[in-house]
């Protein structure tokens, strides 16, 4: 039997929740059987699935030992470097500008050296966060970045705070502004765009059409142009939907794929552009709660960006 006391990232959740969390080996088919058997107990009672946990509960786990692993975690975040480059940074969220290269969580390759993994170690170095002090809790990403697009990421060092950012990105209260560089001169040079994507996820790539057709999702994209010199301009985009790779293949859609981009435009439109990757940048994020922010609300109204985008001084 192993016991855990519920701490504040641990309230509110359902105690399934927790049990998943705690021993992520544990079939789905035997947790369900344990509740029914009663070998998981809230408070010395037996519970259901669905109960909310409170802070200073007591969960009890009649679960055999095989299923807990030797360790719940390997620290494999002391490994990679604490570097990350704050934006922002209070008791609850961290704002962070990543940059293009790193990529956001492990991928294919397995790379240790991941933006979450950096921040978790530079949360250990201030001690803000300790594996073994929490039971079911990782401080987390709330939004993605491609490995080779750069800006601003956010992540909650607590679950109360996650759990709002989820439901406010959801809810569309963030507003996330992205930079880019396109070839050609966008006409009218400001719109907003309104078609349908279909996700290839065999090949990494969508497909944008007029109108709709089988599995497509609407995608919306809002452009202004800030600035060209006739070849290539720079844009301002705000994402009304965000579906994968949306600005790269949407703008490539209308004739202007993003400089830099060979999955949407070609090799040959981006030699001697100097650009490795597609020049996209997430740099400006606004808080615009409609509904209550709880412990977030002092966030309501604010905005933040980036210091410098590269490629915005090319023009």
């Amino acid at each position: 039997m192993k016991s855990f006391t519920i701490n504040h990232n641990d309230a509110g959740q359902r105690v399934s929740k927790f049990v998943e969390k705690t021993v992520p080996a544990l079939p789905h088919t035997l947790l369900y059987k344990y509740f029914r058997l009663k070998r998981i107990k809230l408070n010395k009672k037996r519970c259901q699935p669905q109960d909310r946990l409170n802070e200073g509960d007591i969960i009890e786990l009649y679960i055999n030992d095989e299923f807990f692993g030797e360790g719940r975690q390997d620290l494999v975040f002391l490994k990679v470097p604490d570097k990350i480059n704050i934006i922002y940074e209070d008791e609850n969220i961290l704002l962070v500008d990543k940059k293009p290269g790193l990529v956001v969580h492990e991928d294919d390759d397995n790379t240790p050296d991941t933006l979450i993994n950096r921040i978790l170690h530079y949360l250990y170095n201030k001690g803000e966060y300790n594996p073994e002090e929490e039971n079911s809790f990782v401080p987390s990403l709330c939004n993605r970045i491609d490995r080779n697009t750069g800006g601003i990421v956010i992540a909650a060092k607590n679950a109360a705070s996650l759990r709002i950012l989820n439901q406010k990105i959801k809810d569309r209260e963030l507003s996330k502004l992205y930079l880019c560089l396109v070839h050609g001169v966008p006409q009218p040079k400001s719109a907003t765009l309104k078609d349908y994507l279909v996700k290839d996820s065999s090949r990494n790539q969508v497909r944008v059409f007029h109108k709709q057709v089988p599995n497509s999702k609407t995608i919306i994209t809002s452009y202004k142009t800030l600035k060209t010199n006739g070849k290539v301009s720079l844009l301002e985009v705000d994402l009304k939907t965000g579906r994968t790779h949306q600005i790269r293949a949407h703008m490539a859609f209308y004739g202007h794929p993003l400089v830099g981009d060979t999955k949407y435009g070609t090799n040959s439109q981006n030699k001697g552009s100097g650009h490795s990757y597609q020049a996209l940048y997430a740099y400006k994020l606004r808080f615009h709660f409609c509904t209550d922010g709880d412990i977030l609300s002092y966030l309501d109204g604010k905005e933040f960006s980036v210091q410098s985008v590269d490629f915005a001084n090319e023009l």
